[in-house]
């Protein structure tokens, strides 16, 4: 007798295809968000005369909101539902970004810093809901390949968002034209998402396995280590996407333009293909010495970054974004397992941990500054991604 294989996006006589992309454009959406977000700085510093350390800012207010909007969100979601956190998510997303308009007028970098305050709060919603959203719209032994999907998408955004922040900002159009462009798109899909019926992933499958499931308590140690490999994970991927065209122009000696095109093609292409790459591997080899491998390329790049110049850099840069584009998703499954069965207060606590983001940029920013050198302020990233590696080597599984 066959057996049908289950459909990716056809369950119990629902057909979620349409959700599904809805819920894709939103992995679009921040990845586009957080990739315009690295040509921000070199703008701000032109624009307002402030110093490196000082733009950072820009990343604190939105890698910070994380920290600060994480727990808010898991409560909209276990009060309200994954919905209801989207169209939250998107509505503040939209605001912040439609704020860049009257910041036209107040012409103040902390109104700016103000405006992406709010889109991180935004984003937060949308990270913490949209995840697990994906994995209930269909079968449930295909969420994997949903996620993954939907996550390709989001790899995409962050090429394109350099690529039109660049292209636009230093060529001299306004900093509110891509800013209103997405706030207004944001706010369409936020009206879409509040006329379209979703199912609830909370009552999909809690109910059937409340009784069934033993308790299996955190292991503590493990799952605080996971906590703190994936905040300095997060740390080091934003501080050198923050400063990733300063170097280029300081010591690599490209126009900022072109080095907004090596951004985008180069290091969020690679980060793009070395995702899809690496989730193909990891079916076949286990997920910890797949992140090892990554995490000595990412090591043995940045040596190179902080050591040498020119053309060699920017090779060791593309290797860079190879090695760092499996991490996240890694280290966060990794952490997961060390959960036991705490898997939503776990997820929000490691939500929480974005907020490294915000650190490592004005660190980087201070060294730079005081040292003159916007190479040695890459010894941050290199000391997050040697913890990296022995996170790595420690895991069991």
């Amino acid at each position: 007798m066959l057996t049908m294989k289950p459909s990716i996006f056809k369950y119990e006589g629902h057909n979620y295809l349409i959700p599904f992309l809805l819920i894709s454009s939103l992995f679009f959406m921040w990845g586009f968000a957080h990739g315009i977000l690295e040509v921000l700085n070199p703008h701000f510093q032109e624009s307002f005369h402030i110093s490196k350390a000082m733009s950072a800012l820009t990343q604190a207010a939105v890698y910070g909101a994380y920290f600060l909007m994480a727990l808010p969100a898991g409560w909209i979601i276990q009060k309200w539902g994954y919905r209801k956190g989207v169209t939250t998510g998107l509505m503040l997303f939209g605001i912040g970004a439609l704020m860049f308009i009257p910041g036209l007028l107040v012409n103040s970098f902390y109104y700016y810093v103000l405006s992406l305050f709010v889109i991180g709060c935004g984003l937060t919603c949308l990270e913490t809901s949209a995840n697990p959203y994906t994995t209930v719209l269909g079968h449930p032994d295909k969420a994997e390949s949903r996620i993954n999907l939907s996550q390709s998408l989001n790899g995409i955004g962050w090429i394109v968002g350099p690529l039109v922040g660049g292209q636009l900002l230093f060529t001299g159009v306004s900093i509110a034209v891509p800013y209103a462009i997405v706030g207004i798109l944001v706010l369409v899909v936020a009206f879409i998402f509040s006329r379209v019926k979703l199912p609830d992933p909370r009552k999909t499958h809690e109910a059937e396995t409340q009784e069934t499931r033993k308790d299996i308590p955190i292991n503590v140690v493990a799952f605080t280590f996971g906590m703190l490999t994936l905040f300095l994970y997060v740390a080091a991927q934003t501080g050198v996407n923050s400063f990733f065209i300063n170097y280029a122009v300081e010591c690599i000696h490209i126009e900022k333009q072109d080095a907004s095109m090596y951004l985008a093609f180069g290091g969020m292409g690679l980060f793009f293909a070395g995702r899809l790459i690496g989730g193909v591997l990891m079916n076949y080899i286990k997920p910890k010495y797949i992140l090892m491998v990554c995490a000595m390329l990412t090591i043995f790049s940045t040596l190179v970054i902080v050591t040498c110049n020119g053309l060699v850099s920017l090779a060791a840069f593309f290797a860079l974004y190879f090695g760092e584009s499996i991490m996240f998703p890694t280290i966060f499954s990794l952490a997961l397992r060390d959960a036991g069965t705490h898997t939503k207060i776990a997820s929000s606590l490691l939500i929480m941990t974005i907020v490294g983001g915000a650190v490592a940029p004005i660190l980087m920013g201070y060294i730079a500054d005081t040292t003159g050198s916007m190479a040695t302020s890459f010894i941050i990233p290199l000391l997050c991604y040697v913890v990296i590696a022995g996170y790595a080597a420690t895991r069991r599984k």
